[in-house]
């Protein structure tokens, strides 16, 4: 139970305690307009202690409290059957589905980017601008044209999902990449040298093992860029599946607990994403032989 002593534990719960204030407090004021103009045009006595109560338990507030959307959450989640279409773990799943291939595809490239970069100059000065010329353009005008064109051949479901997530997340993994792969210390790169170690031999055993920490920072905000890049893709495709189709469905018909709830499961993946990158890391490292 050391962690309940612990600073940081009283810090984040300090933290969550006052977002936590506040947030009841914009509901209040966020949804007292509508309710007031409610209480006059129906003649309906009120009071602030009405106030309060009403606008923390709107069925379409424009600022829901947290209690409801944990309630809506409970009832998306462990209500429904896995299968079914009003389940939040089945449109997590398939946003889930398409961040992680495009996560891998990013991944791949990025590092093949970075590798190619490294070791061939002329890539260096071609490419790399390129690289990030590309990410001057916003995704939300991206996305619509990679749907579109790839199904006018044919080519829908998550694979076209997954190229927006891959074209998200490669930047920051080729880019982490090359600094790692640049990192290492002049004497050392001398010293293989001195050895009559190979390009391959001083790749594998110094730049790529020097290259790990500013790789997995990398995949640390890929993987979060990549789930962002997959509900950007079900957007505009009219999906009918994922946390972008459930934010839709929410923004039609006015259900904004609906988009809250999406937009906290949203953030629950994110975050255990981002955690087990930090998990992989710790055990990379410790086979490694890095001391924490």
């Amino acid at each position: 139970m050391n962690w309940l002593r612990s600073s940081s534990f009283f810090s984040i719960a300090a933290v969550l305690a006052f977002t936590t204030v506040i947030w009841y407090g914009a509901a209040v004021y966020l949804n007292s307009d509508v309710l007031i103009d409610k209480y006059d045009r129906k003649k309906i006595d009120w009071n602030f202690t009405k106030l309060v109560e009403d606008s923390w338990a709107m069925k379409r507030p424009i600022m829901p409290a947290p209690h409801q959307i944990m309630l809506d959450m409970k009832k998306s989640i462990f209500g429904y059957k896995i299968n079914s279409k009003r389940s939040l773990v089945y449109h997590g799943w398939v946003t889930i589905s398409s961040t992680l291939v495009g996560f891998a595809m990013g991944a791949v490239l990025g590092i093949l980017l970075a590798v190619g970069i490294v070791h061939v100059p002329t890539l260096n000065k071609s490419i790399l601008p390129w690289i990030i010329a590309s990410q001057t353009i916003p995704i939300l005008a991206i996305a619509p044209m990679v749907i579109v064109v790839l199904g006018a051949v044919g080519v829908t479901g998550l694979f076209p999902k997954a190229i927006i997530s891959a074209y998200l997340c490669f930047f920051p993994i080729a880019i982490g990449m090359v600094k790692g792969l640049r990192s290492p210390d002049p004497m050392h790169l001398d010293l293989m040298k001195t050895y009559n170690a190979s390009k391959s031999q001083t790749f594998y055993k110094l730049r790529w093992p020097t290259s790990t920490p500013f790789l997995f920072a990398s995949f640390k905000v890929s993987i979060a860029i990549s789930l962002v890049g997959a509900i950007v893709g079900e957007l505009p495709a009219g999906a009918r599946a994922g946390l972008g189709a459930r934010l839709l469905t929410g923004s039609y018909y006015g259900q904004t607990i609906q988009i809250w709830s999406a937009l906290f499961v949203a953030s629950i993946i994110a975050g255990s994403f981002v955690f087990l990158m930090t998990v992989m890391e710790s055990k990379v490292q410790k086979r490694m032989g890095v001391q924490a």
